[in-house]
């Protein structure tokens, strides 16, 4: 009997740990923005989204399981555990520097964080990268997406699991701005 109680202990130690391990694995991927806040006043537009699980949950709840679309998308939201999005659109360049976002640089320039994207346009100003946070069994867990231009900075960090197949369909969903990160539906030159 003392054998039974002694391996219920150690399963739910066991548990226990795995639950914070996946706790600390989320807190790696979830970036901080505070830095940002003080870019709101000089913006024109802010855009704000910060959704948790528990509120991710609550909208999951408004997609329609008979949609096609919208039950993907609510599969691939009912695993995550928080989108943070910052859009900030100004009136003129100048506004901002790259400085303010070298905060957020940082941060994904920790182990665990890998650069999957890069693309830049000199004639345009704009700049997009796009990190992705591996957890311990190579899976995807987290994902920042940061696009610059002249007059406009957008910010978004997902963490969680991850289906990079299906995270097209949370563009223009949860506040996340249109990415265009699909890139297999794109026009056929003529």
């Amino acid at each position: 009997m003392e054998a039974v109680k002694s391996a219920k202990r150690m399963m739910a130690l066991a548990a226990f740990l795995l639950a914070s391990f996946a706790a600390a694995q989320a807190q790696d991927a979830r970036l901080q923005f505070s830095q940002l806040d003080r870019l709101a006043s000089k913006a024109d537009n802010v855009v704000e989204v910060s959704l948790d699980k528990n509120l991710l949950q609550v909208a999951a709840k408004f997609l329609s399981d008979k949609n096609p679309q919208e039950a993907a998308v609510k599969d691939l939201v009912s695993k995550l555990e928080g989108v943070y999005v910052r859009v900030f659109e100004f009136d003129k360049s100048g506004q901002y520097s790259l400085n303010d976002v070298e905060p957020i640089r940082s941060q994904v320039n920790a182990p665990g964080w890998s650069k999957i994207v890069g693309v830049m346009s000199k004639r345009e100003g704009q700049k997009v990268d796009v990190h992705l946070r591996m957890n311990s069994g190579g899976l995807i867990h987290g994902l920042l997406i940061l696009a610059t231009q002249p007059r406009e900075l957008v910010v978004v960090n997902i963490v969680g699991p991850i289906d990079l197949e299906k995270l097209s369909q949370l563009e223009g969903q949860f506040g996340i701005p249109k990415l265009d990160l699909d890139k297999s539906k794109t026009k056929p030159r003529n």
